[in-house]
């Protein structure tokens, strides 16, 4: 292709990630992992070491990633499974409810859950095909963050992921983990449930200092 054909071409600019919003993205991103299914044997060796790199600071989310590394290293994947599907996967209620709707209102498929769908209509959104979690599922959630983190480091962008965490994941997401840390059955996903309160706090004290200071 000669010079004069490649100059019509207009190439979008790749995003610029800080090392910031790549953890950000990569918190996310397991997160969406851990509560879509549980997880295999690679990715508990993974989660071991991790916890070994990056628990050995003091914080909540340090403290967090080390608890969580050390479950994973004494737990069998096979138990993961189990506790996984006790908790989270039942004919009726499960013991564990993961869907936004629930915390906010006490029922499944309501107003909560119709405002989340305008939103990610409005973002270009929607749930894929043979999807079978609702939206306000909090792995759907999670990977929206992600994806907003990674397609908008911009400051519009940063705007995008305050609005929709605000609005859909901050109301309720410490009571999902107070659930997960109440509920008899969790030992693991009692662990992932303090690695999320930690992590979301982060989030959103950062976005309510961002807010403020828009003010």
């Amino acid at each position: 292709m000669n010079d004069a054909a490649t100059s019509t071409i207009a190439l979008q600019p790749q995003p610029t990630w800080s090392d910031e919003d790549r953890a950000r993205a990569e918190h996310y991103a397991l997160l969406a992992r851990l509560f879509h299914a549980a997880p295999d044997a690679a990715l508990l060796a993974a989660l071991a070491q991790a916890g070994r790199t990056l628990g050995g600071e003091a914080g909540d989310l340090p403290r967090a990633w080390s608890a969580l590394g050390a479950a994973a290293q004494a737990t069998p994947p096979q138990a993961v499974t189990d506790e996984f599907d006790a908790l989270f996967v039942a004919v009726g209620k499960p013991e564990v409810m993961s869907n936004g709707s629930w915390y906010l209102t006490g029922f499944l498929q309501e107003e909560p859950l119709a405002e989340l769908r305008d939103d990610l209509a409005e973002l270009g959104l929607g749930r894929r095909a043979g999807v079978t979690e609702t939206e306000d599922h909090i792995a759907a959630l999670a990977e929206v963050m992600r994806h907003l983190v990674l397609t908008g480091p911009d400051e519009a962008g940063l705007e995008r992921q305050r609005q929709f965490f605000s609005r859909h994941i901050a109301p309720w997401y410490a009571q999902f983990a107070g659930a997960l840390a109440a509920a008899p059955g969790a030992d693991f996903y009692a662990k992932v449930g303090g690695l999320l309160a930690a992590f979301m706090d982060i989030e959103r004290q950062a976005f309510d200092m961002m807010e403020a200071e828009a003010h």
